[in-house]
């Protein structure tokens, strides 16, 4: 049976925005709604038309718990069309595009609109649990004086929260946070504090560079009624120097550590809508597909190395689509940190690591700088980590468009262990 895919039709993104800024009262489903209605209005679609509503989101909170179906339903889309939420942590905005592609090619549905969400800027701050029995128990008290008595027992230190974000950047199985897992790629590949910051570097620089571009992808965003609209992605750093980066102290490993909140991603909010569709509507679509999705893949690895994630996925993927690495014209690989993206580059390109962990007889090949995030990454852009995958994909074939390409394969790494890549094609 032919592997699923589908024609990538057509697709919008907001601004990404560092957590904790301008967006940092829009909830995750609003922002995931301005960009459903965009790519609708854009693309002059009848709703109706729409067979299923896919949208990845990690931090779901509690009054939209299915905000997949809170998106479709505020964008307009018909009762009748069903939507699902789907969540594989990093890779979620990937896994709602391949859920797309597979439901196309089951043959049941003809049009799909597939994306992510997701505001970290609102991911809660939670009490513990010695703090909601001593609720339930104050609840529970019958008379005054029982009240009283359980009053009593309260102590200032029930109040600490645990926070809910740097819960779940941090692996259940290993016991480290994702910058943490940074540093063991560094180490393992010997990849230099200077190195690390001169990538980070190259991303702000990029991402001011192509501001113009990326605007064709985005959709301005009003964060309240009166203010002025946010029109392009807020984390690139005007005049960002190397000597400031290399300023910045070692975040995850103080003492001995080269990772730092200066080379890696900026936590973000954002949100990203595409429509996916079948060779039909591809055919009878009113203006030029933005591109074909040949071939997906996801892979699994040790969470403590889970950055090279990308690496594991590209082989599954590339054979797949019966591609080569070398006849990939642009990449994409999400910067979660800039150690891990270099670690993919020295892991792609090492005969003992392409033996001995992917099981090749050859080299996967190398991964060109010069063709890599050309337009900067999460480190300057930012990573909301529901929504990356689907960014990865829209910025991808919109530089393929531009440069003529007819392949790109975008890729990312997840936390828990895993690694997602697609294969993109344009005629």
């Amino acid at each position: 049976m032919a592997f699923p895919s589908g024609w990538i039709l057509a697709g919008v993104r907001t601004p990404f925005a560092k957590a904790g800024s301008v967006f940092k009262r829009i909830p995750s489903y609003e922002l995931g709604r301005i960009a459903a209605a965009e790519v609708i209005a854009r693309s002059d679609l009848d709703p109706e038309r729409l067979d299923e509503v896919v949208f990845g989101h990690c931090a779901m909170p509690s009054e939209a718990a299915n905000s997949s179906r809170v998106v479709a339903l505020r964008a307009g889309v018909p009762e009748r069309v069903p939507a699902v939420t789907v969540h594989r942590n990093c890779a979620s905005g990937m896994e709602a595009v391949a859920n797309a592609c597979h439901r196309i090619g089951s043959g049941d549905a003809k049009l799909v609109m597939a994306g992510g969400m997701e505001s970290m800027s609102q991911i809660p701050l939670q009490f513990s649990f010695e703090y909601s029995d001593f609720l339930e128990r104050l609840m529970r008290a019958k008379t005054p004086l029982a009240k009283l008595g359980v009053a009593m027992q309260f102590r200032p230190r029930l109040l600490t929260p645990r926070i809910a974000l740097a819960e779940g950047l941090t692996d259940l199985v290993c016991g480290l946070n994702m910058g943490q897992t940074a540093e063991v790629l560094a180490r393992e590949f010997r990849i230099t504090r200077e190195r690390q910051d001169e990538y980070a570097l190259h991303s702000h620089q990029r991402a001011l560079a192509a501001r113009e571009k990326l605007r064709e992808e985005i959709v301005p965003v009003y964060p309240a009624p009166g203010y002025i609209a946010v029109r392009d992605d807020v984390g690139p750093r005007e005049g960002q120097t190397f000597e400031a980066l290399a300023k910045l102290a070692p975040y995850f490993d103080r003492k001995n550590g080269s990772v730092t909140v200066g080379n890696s991603c900026q936590i973000t909010d954002g949100a990203a809508a595409l429509l996916v569709g079948d060779d039909e509507t591809a055919n009878g679509w009113p203006t030029p597909p933005l591109g074909r999705v040949r071939a997906f893949a996801f892979a699994g690895l040790s969470p403590q190395r889970m950055g090279l994630g990308p690496v594991f996925a590209m082989v599954k993927a590339l054979a797949k689509a019966q591609v080569s690495l070398t006849e990939i014209e642009l990449f994409e690989i999400n910067e979660a940190f800039a150690a891990q993206v270099l670690a993919c580059i020295e892991a792609a390109k090492s005969e003992k690591f392409c033996r001995d962990e992917l099981g090749l007889d050859r080299l996967l090949g190398e991964i060109p700088e010069d063709r890599l995030n050309v337009n900067g990454g999460a480190i300057a852009l930012g990573h909301p980590v529901g929504v990356s995958g689907a960014r990865l994909l829209l910025t991808t074939l919109h530089e393929m468009k531009r440069r003529g390409a007819r392949l790109g394969l975008a890729s990312l790494c997840v936390g828990g262990g895993q690694g997602a890549a697609f294969v993109l094609e344009r005629a």
